[in-house]
């Protein structure tokens, strides 16, 4: 039996989904700008600057930089997805503690999911629309 070492405390949901990547987020309102993804810091399993920061997204354009800690549970996909996935839970999460700022997060295209995922192959053809070549004699 595991026994948290923490008190519970309150805390906004948020599921963020991108391709086929899922995003459990949990919003924190405290002081400290931690992001922790599956157990990690954020610069730790975002190497890149460019995930890192479509993850801060949210709370740049929602003016809420600093006044909450992340804890992230992410899985499925790739490595942009999961930024994505998690970018999705966080705005999720945004409107849950304050729906004031559904409009700016809708202005900048956090709130809706982004639906496009792979075409799936069909059959006859080489990958999903690409047919064999054609040979005339």
């Amino acid at each position: 039996m595991v026994v948290s070492a923490e008190p519970q405390q309150q805390y906004f949901y948020g599921t963020g989904k991108r391709k086929s990547a899922i995003a459990k987020v949990r919003l924190y309102p405290d002081d400290g700008t931690a992001i922790i993804v599956n157990g990690k810091p954020m610069e730790e399993y975002f190497n890149w600057l460019p995930w890192q920061s479509k993850v801060k997204e949210p709370f740049v354009v929602s003016e809420t930089v600093g006044r909450f800690r992340v804890m992230a549970q992410v899985s499925g996909g790739g490595v942009n997805a999961q930024a994505e996935a998690i970018r999705h839970g966080i705005t999720r999460a945004l409107v849950v503690f304050d729906s004031e700022l559904k409009g700016n997060l809708r202005r900048a295209g956090f709130i809706t999911r982004d639906s496009r995922v792979k075409e799936s192959k069909k059959y006859g053809l080489k990958r999903a629309r690409r047919a064999p070549q054609y040979t005339k004699r």
